[in-house]
């Protein structure tokens, strides 16, 4: 597929959009030549050409802070770039997650966020974190908080204020994605039975 890109019309350059691949959030545009996505492809992380400094520029050469890819995608016109990416820490140099940092995030991107808090506690445990001492429990102490939890979401229906209902399903949520993760499973094994039954 890469090779059909046409880095002719741009004078050897392709606009590359970046988001991330959990949130979808767009973390930043740049450009590539050839030899920047040669460099992004063999490294799997996200180099550009900077045409202020007229060379290939590895987002995070200098601060760390990495755009790890986990795929790339063509336009229909063979002429733009879409990159699916883990960023390892702010992507832009304001310290900003993303370069677009008046984005209001969409709500399918907040819950995103929170898998991917999920996931890093997971990766990374933080001593007495509650997602870390949820974990330790196991999934069957985990299964009957989520139980709890959905018992606490009706009740708030049925006899609370909107806000206390939107608590309790807020932690139902969290619940239930802890719980995912604790089965080895991810939001995209979900997303993939919706899509089925949406067929």
């Amino acid at each position: 597929m890469l090779d059909k890109i046409n880095f002719a019309k741009m004078d050897g350059l392709v606009p590359v959009v970046v988001q991330d691949g959990h949130t979808l959030q767009v973390l930043m545009v740049g450009f590539m030549n050839k030899e920047a996505l040669e460099a992004t492809t063999t490294s799997g992380k996200v180099t550009f050409f900077s045409r202020t400094k007229n060379r290939l520029w590895q987002k995070g050469e200098t601060s760390g802070d990495f755009l790890h890819v986990i795929d790339i995608h063509l336009d229909c016109d063979d002429d733009s770039l879409l990159i699916m990416a883990n960023p390892a820490g702010p992507t832009c140099h304001t310290g900003s997650v993303s370069c677009f940092s008046t984005q209001k995030l969409p709500a399918l991107s907040i819950i995103g966020k929170l898998d991917k808090t999920i996931i890093e506690r997971i990766n990374y445990p933080i001593k007495d974190s509650y997602t870390d001492h949820l974990l330790k429990k196991g999934v069957k102490k985990i299964a009957q908080k989520v139980g709890e939890e959905a018992v606490e979401v009706v009740i708030a229906a049925l006899n609370e204020t909107t806000p206390e209902y939107l608590g309790e399903m807020t932690d139902l949520l969290y619940h239930a994605l802890v719980l995912l993760h604790a089965k080895g499973l991810t939001l995209e094994d979900l997303a993939s039975v919706i899509e089925s039954r949406n067929k």
